[in-house]
């Protein structure tokens, strides 16, 4: 069966009936995983055999992993790791440091087949900005957060693992939170180029991004950028210049507007290449399908470019590599 261009959730800690017949029958590029799939390490392989075995092929499996606020595994099967504020503390460190968290997190990952990590933020906060970005940036400029944001992604790879660069074009100057409410940025152009865009052009060949539910009303004052084809455009794939797999953040934030097949017909129409549910509701996921196009021609192309990054784990010591961490960590405790 072909494979249509989204991604999903599931429930729990084991697939549902229900569920393993909707992921056969849909056939979805990707599994994202949170913390309510998450219990012990053979519990997650597990879950991630089962959704491979589902779809009938080695497909993407995502998660959310950056350290800090935002990590799906955690104590005490999995290393607390720190935000990439705390890292960015580190000056001349700072970038082997992070490199080196990424790394561990990859190792992690590999372990359970989990192969793509979302990650890194290259959000540059402001002023004003809301805190749901907060200590997941690598600093408050985009020369900072882009270096940084590289040397995430460079661990990652090196792990065996993809990143996917967020939220693209830009969420620092954003007002509120996106899960609840959907964010109006009034800034220029000229300086959103200057300074929040600045980011993701410097890292414009990581192999995907995830898109910002946010308004920039210089540009687009009609729809955030996820469903604006005028930001995507325009912004992500000329000005920004990323040619590489463009993934929509949740469709179930309360930011975007309109029924999910609505929001899903949007999405795509303005030139995202993949949708991305993650509550793992059967019945929001269902309607998303409906307005899901199988995955191909250019958003295909990038898929499959983006995947044959993928390789094999280069040589590492994760004990070595952790003991080095917590060092470095105890010294600005």
């Amino acid at each position: 069966m072909p494979t249509r261009a989204f991604i999903c959730g599931c429930a729990g800690f084991e697939l549902t009936q229900v569920e393993r017949t909707f992921l056969r029958e849909s056939q979805p590029w990707g599994l994202i995983l949170f913390r309510r799939n998450v219990e012990t390490p053979a519990q997650v392989a597990r879950l991630v055999a089962q959704f491979r075995e589902c779809v009938g092929r080695t497909a993407p499996v995502l998660i959310d992993q950056e350290g800090g606020r935002v990590q799906r595994l955690g104590p005490p099967h999995w290393r607390a790791y720190p935000s990439a504020a705390r890292l960015a503390q580190f000056g001349d460190q700072s970038a082997h440091l992070v490199t080196l968290a990424a790394r561990l997190m990859a190792h992690d990952l590999a372990l359970l087949g989990i192969n793509i990590d979302c990650l890194p933020v290259l959000d540059v906060p402001a002023v004003g900005g809301h805190a749901v970005i907060g200590d997941r940036a690598y600093g408050d400029n985009a020369a900072s957060v882009a270096m940084l944001g590289r040397a995430a992604a460079s661990g990652l790879m090196a792990g065996g693992v993809l990143p996917v660069m967020k939220h693209i074009p830009g969420h620092g100057r954003a007002g509120a939170d996106t899960h609840l409410e959907l964010p109006v940025v009034a800034t220029s152009r000229a300086e959103l180029e200057r300074s929040d865009f600045a980011a993701f052009r410097a890292c414009r060949d990581l192999p995907m991004a995830m898109t910002a539910h946010v308004v920039y009303s210089d540009i687009d004052p009609s729809g955030p950028a996820t469903t604006s084809a005028l930001v995507v455009q325009a912004i992500i794939r000329d000005f920004i210049g990323f040619d590489g797999l463009l993934i929509s953040d949740d469709l179930s934030m309360k930011a975007l507007s309109g029924t999910f097949a609505e929001k899903t017909a949007r999405l795509f129409a303005a030139g995202v290449d993949m949708a991305l549910h993650c509550n793992g509701d059967i019945g929001e996921a269902l309607e998303i399908v409906s307005s899901t196009p199988v995955l191909q021609g250019k958003a295909l192309q990038r898929a499959d470019s983006a995947l044959a990054q993928l390789r094999a784990p280069e040589p590492f010591d994760p004990v070595d590599a952790a003991a080095e961490l917590l060092r470095a960590l105890a010294v600005l405790a």
